[in-house]
């Protein structure tokens, strides 16, 4: 029996409790068909938001829709806590970096803070109804995690899919690391067009503009393009370089934009993508002036250990006392970043292992077209972004906690000298390779790969992890491919593309079967809640205990798939209205459902039979759109015909159900089937939403043992032809109660007499629901005449006595 009045968080713990307790969502193998969900685990930076709700309930509410579609779901959680933004986490708990306490003891740290921050994580998605089976969480950097990752990589490496090279390297140093080009952003800086004269060994002078002056110690060339007839003249001559007092040679290449600032263009080591490809193309000099730390190097003359900052300054101050700045013009222009930090991005070179990713393109773009991608318009991002590689995929960082390679190099020879896959997991800085001396030279000296993995390294083998690759019980059979990836529009250049290089190379066919692609929580304009630094409002612990888990889901399911959506109070607001009313709702049929025994029923009565139809109707749209991924289309769908049962059909049937001598046991029967078997379906449609209402409502009606959330949804076999001729009754209906509000009346107020115009159709089914008619709207008196359109409605007459 269901409480007077709904207390959220009573009922939340306590459903949290059983739920946990019962393992209902626990995974078993057995003979129902696999959905599974690689789930992307959470960066454990310890900023806690909003964001993590929205996308994350969206992809637990698939979860649940599947439960109920009789599928065994496999909903595994993780927790992405190896990489820099859980360094930065820890070093900004300790107040020191890392280096200055040293690698071993500093991932101590991290593994105790990282694993304090997961239990929060956990904690949260607990309160929120998360139905994962949490017997198959993991970590990125947990032993088993570690051993698949050093699998995955040796798998590549006999494959050749790996090597290792000296070679220019995106470069960031706030946080002292290479990186790869998904992790950069573009974002816009104040800065200044410098335009610089030059002039070659032959007497000639020339103009070139610039953004970077502080790089004219790293010029090893100047570069024209061939077709342009103003500068074409200077193509092989040789030019002076201001200030530095250098020589380099003027080169043709038709990639020089012509009608860009003067046409003419210096190629430093290392400024931009561009400079990288020519340098390669044409062979030229090293010259790589710009420290770890963002300072020029000591060896540069004059600007050696100034800060970039300052050398751009001093050059500047420099070209203008020499007579070589002809004028400077201020700008905001875009500038590559790193996405973690923000921090403009410099150039190194360096030994790096990369994976190959530029030589399968086409592969790669094959498997991104055998995935089911939701929204479809997102595959066109992972299309442009495979269009666009430039580089193959560096995956070595210069940090301290991610995952080892498992390396070491001989110290003679310097032969790669790869572990064994039954050693692993293994770190080479402590474990010592099982060979005694190298296989090249015979040496019996080693020493250890000190880089770690790139974190998306480890986080591309999330379905690996899943099916606990090549362990000897695992879930391979049934996790190749896995049904469907969740994440954000952001990853896809990361995670999404990662995965699918990783699951090309290893089993030569796509990870998942459906990608869908959720938005993002907008703190302001164009501010993504995760960025935002004033989100202090949009804790999601205060604000579940202040609306309620559900009514916070509610609002998770508000936004349209892979749309953005603002936080909003209004939506929460409306989140509990409609929980409330469902639980009144409820109440209402509890009252009536006192001793009723369910049995075979097709006798319904006319607004009976038009109820079931429209639900039938609905539900058929409402699972199309969760079979698409469209939650947000579902919940609407599934709302408004809730709406429509509360304010339209409950007011019909109370009638038949208040006062069952009036209207015959077969009536009263026929009404409270109707609401006993739409409360049930409703309950289950809900669910996947509000799970801790629906089950309160659900154990206290229906007196089953059983969670409705391993329930089963049975498609609606009613279908009864009369949602058309139900609807104009019911607009009949609602006139004449609009009469009586602009008359300022009840509306139990009778009606003395109502004229009709009706079809002779549908004068026949007000025939069948006649009774339902005239006790909902209070008639003594109702004249009918017959007429060859729908209806009109002629004249109410109300008693205002």
């Amino acid at each position: 029996m269901l409480d007077k009045k709904y207390n959220a968080r009573e009922k939340e713990e306590k459903w949290l409790k059983y739920w946990l307790d019962e393992e209902v969502y626990k995974f078993e193998r057995n003979d129902k068909e696999v959905y599974s969900i690689d789930t992307p685990p959470p960066t454990v930076s310890g900023n806690i938001h909003i964001g993590h709700i929205f996308s994350y309930s969206q992809t637990e509410m698939i979860a649940r829709y599947k439960r109920l579609r009789g599928y065994n779901v496999f909903y595994p959680f993780g927790f992405d806590d190896n990489g820099l933004p859980s360094e930065r986490l820890v070093e900004k708990k300790i107040k020191k970096r890392a280096h200055q306490i040293g690698r071993e003891e500093f991932n101590k740290l991290c593994y105790e803070i990282t694993s304090e921050y997961e239990e929060e994580f956990k904690d949260l998605f607990n309160k929120l109804g998360v139905s994962t089976d949490w017997n198959l969480a993991y970590k990125t950097i947990s032993p088993e995690s570690i051993k698949i990752s050093q699998e995955s990589f040796l798998d590549l490496a006999n494959k050749n899919h790996v090597y290792k090279a000296e070679s220019p390297a995106l470069w960031c140093t706030e946080c002292l690391t290479t990186f790869a080009q998904a992790e950069l952003e573009t974002n816009n800086f104040d800065s200044s067009f410098n335009h610089i004269k030059f002039s070659t060994k032959e007497g000639d002078n020339f103009v070139i503009a610039t953004t970077r002056p502080e790089l004219l110690p790293a010029i090893v060339s100047v570069f024209i393009n061939p077709e342009d007839e103003k500068n074409a003249h200077l193509i092989g001559k040789t030019a002076v370089i201001p200030v530095v007092d250098v020589e380099v040679p003027i080169l043709a290449d038709d990639k020089v934009e012509k009608d860009k600032g003067s046409g003419i263009v210096m190629c430093c080591t290392f400024g931009d993508q561009t400079d990288i490809e020519w340098w390669n193309k044409y062979k030229l000099p090293l010259k790589h002036i710009i420290s770890p730390y963002g300072k020029i190097k000591d060896e540069v003359p004059v600007y050696g250990g100034l800060k970039i900052s300052d050398a751009r300054v001093k050059i500047l101050e420099d070209l203008d006392k020499g007579g070589f700045l002809v004028k400077t013009e201020p700008i905001n222009h875009e500038v590559q970043t790193h996405e973690r930090c923000g921090k403009p991005v410099e150039y190194t070179i360096m030994d790096q292992w990369f994976i190959d990713v530029i030589n399968h393109k086409e592969d790669f773009l094959k498997i991104g077209s055998e995935i089911n991608w939701h929204p479809t318009y997102m595959k066109s991002r992972y299309d442009d972004w495979v269009n666009s590689l430039a580089w193959d995929w560096c995956i070595s960082r210069q940090r301290y906690f991610g995952v080892p390679f498992p390396v070491w190099y001989c110290d003679k020879c310097d032969e790669v000298i790869y572990a064994k896959s039954e050693e692993l997991p293994v770190n080479p800085l402590v474990d010592k390779p099982s060979i005694k001396e190298c296989p090249k030279c015979g040496h019996d000296s080693f020493r250890a790969e000190e880089d770690v993995m790139d974190t998306w390294a480890t986080s591309s083998v999330t379905p690996l992890i899943n099916m606990r690759y090549k362990e000897k019980e695992n879930y391979e059979d049934i996790l190749k491919p896995m049904s469907l990836r969740t994440n954000a529009s952001d990853i896809i250049r990361t995670w999404d593309f990662y995965t699918i290089v990783k699951s090309f190379y290893h089993f030569n066919e796509r990870p998942w079967r459906d990608v869908m692609i959720s938005g993002f929580v907008m703190a302001g304009k164009g501010e993504k809640i995760s960025k935002s630094k004033n989100n202090a409002a949009s804790d999601p612990f205060k604000i579940i205990e202040q609306y309620s888990a559900d009514a916070v889901r509610y609002w998770a399911a508000s936004g349209r798939l892979g749309t953005d959506i603002s936080y909003s109070e209004e939506t929460l607001l409306r989140g509990k209205k409609l929980i409330n009313k469902l639980y009144n709702a409820s109440k209402l049929v509890e009252l009536h459902l006192e001793n009723y025994k369910d049995k075979q029923f097709d006798d319904f009565e006319f607004f009976d039979k038009w109820i079931l139809s429209k639900y039938t109707e609905m539900e058929k749209a409402y699972l199309k759109y969760l079979d698409n991924y469209e939650i947000g289309l579902a919940l609407n769908t599934l709302e408004k015909f809730f709406w429509n049962f509360c304010d339209n059909y409950l007011e019909i049937v109370k009638h038949r159900l208040y006062r069952p001598e009036e209207f015959g046991e077969k009536e009263t029967f026929s009404a409270k089937k109707t609401v006993y078997y739409l409360l049930y379906k409703l309950l289950q449609n809900f669910s996947i939403y509000l799970p801790f209402v629906t089950e309160e409502i659900f154990k206290g009606i229906y007196n089953t043992n059983k969670s409705i959330h391993t329930s089963l949804i049975e498609k609606s076999p009613y279908n009864f032809n009369v949602i058309k001729e139900g609807d104009m009754l019911l607009e009949i209906i609602s006139i004449v109660r609009g009469s009586k509000t602009n008359h300022n009346v009840s509306l139990k107020t009778e009606v003395s007499k109502l004229s009709l115009d009706l079809s002779d159709d549908l004068n026949q089914f007000l025939k069948e629901g006649l009774n339902d008619f005239k006790a909902t709207l209070f008639i003594k008196e109702l004249d009918i005449n017959i007429i060859n359109k729908d209806f009109e409605v002629k004249d109410i007459i109300l008693d205002l006595e």
